[in-house]
């Protein structure tokens, strides 16, 4: 059995060292998701046709050097329904979202802009809802929105408004965080509970006949990030926001980028009662739901307890755990030991089991 399992590992293993090549025919849903077919759709035709030395590492962010500023740039776009969720809204979500790209990369966010896109016939007091959610997240998150744009599109084209953002930070000079820098023994965490943000948006849908209390964790995480600056940065390897595809997708894109295997330790994760309750009704693993408000990091071992205690003393990081840890093998893939003593693979899914979550 051994063997046998050995031989299917390095199968796998083959198969993913194989560059990304874009041949489908027509756009899906799946290619939003964040997930293989995304990651295929940037491999194999984004990232060839604008290859340049800051788009080689795909992280969160770009690394830009600027007559001497190290400075991060990010953006993302929010299409998000319902409009408002419980825990947040599409414009608190924009500016988080895109606040945490930058957090995550070792930037204290400076600026955003701002691209609207409204539907015809959209009620003026929504938009001026999330015009206030945007200002107020803003202003928490220590940004200025300076520049924009809009535009109208006829009815039934927008599902009422689409927000896209943009960012730039400083980075912080006692971190370069990098995949490569990630070694086998060093120790993952998580800043806390995940699955909510996703969880929350799919209930608030109306769709599912549940009824469960479970808000959206949509929070800016710079405090996070620059709490495990300040603690280990010698020692702080990567770290990623566990946004579409949830955690299990940033663990499989590390354990590939950085050519290693990664070891989940499935009853250390933090996860809210009525967000697995929700999970397990729906046939959906909560590793691969979204989250608007955490983080993942890498560290050397040396440094995990100080990393833990570091997240543990920040809003928003009181349930932050140890999640897991970096293995010599299977490079490239992410294992989980489960709560009964099993082991099983945590692959990255084609598509996301939750559409339109951010």
């Amino acid at each position: 059995m051994a063997d046998l399992e050995q031989e299917v590992l390095a199968r796998i293993e083959r198969q993913r060292r194989l560059k990304p090549r874009f041949r489908d025919e027509r756009i899906t849903m799946a290619h939003g998701a964040g997930m293989k077919a995304t990651h295929t759709l940037v491999a194999g035709l984004f990232e060839p046709n604008f290859s340049n030395e800051a788009l080689a590492d795909l992280s969160d962010a770009a690394k830009l050097e600027i007559a001497g500023a190290a400075l991060a740039f990010t953006t993302d776009a929010f299409v998000v329904k319902p409009l408002v969720f419980p825990g947040g809204s599409i414009g608190e979500l924009a500016v988080n979202g895109t606040v945490n790209d930058l957090a995550v990369s070792g930037a204290r966010p400076i600026a955003l802009s701002a691209a609207f896109v409204l539907e015809e016939g959209l009620d003026a007091d929504v938009l001026r809802a999330e015009v206030g959610a945007m200002a107020t997240a803003a202003e928490f998150a220590g940004v200025r929105i300076v520049a924009g744009d809009t535009k109208v599109v006829e009815r039934g084209k927008a599902d009422g408004m689409y927000i896209s953002t943009a960012g730039i930070g400083v980075r912080d000079p006692r971190v370069d965080l990098a995949a490569t820098s990630i070694r086998p023994g060093d120790r993952i965490l998580c800043s806390g509970t995940i699955g909510d943000h996703g969880t929350a948006v799919m209930l608030a849908r109306g769709e599912l006949e549940l009824d469960a209390d479970i808000d959206s964790d949509s929070a800016p995480v710079w405090n996070l990030a620059e709490s495990l600056i300040d603690r280990v940065a010698p020692s702080l390897r990567m770290m990623r926001d566990p946004t579409r595809g949830g955690v299990a997708t940033v663990l499989n894109e590390l354990a590939q980028d950085a050519d290693v295997g990664i070891v989940l330790q499935e009853d250390a994760v933090p996860l809210q009662p009525a967000v697995k309750g929700a999970c397990e009704i729906l046939g959906i693993d909560p590793m691969y739901v979204a989250n608007e408000g955490k983080l993942v990091a890498v560290v050397a071992p040396e440094a995990a307890d100080d990393a833990l205690t570091a997240l543990r003393s920040q809003p928003g990081g009181e349930q932050a755990a140890l999640i897991g840890e970096v293995a010599d093998e299977p490079q490239g893939m992410v294992l989980v030991r489960t709560g009964f003593g099993g082991t099983r693979i945590m692959d990255m899914l084609i598509g996301d089991p939750l559409p339109r979550i951010c």
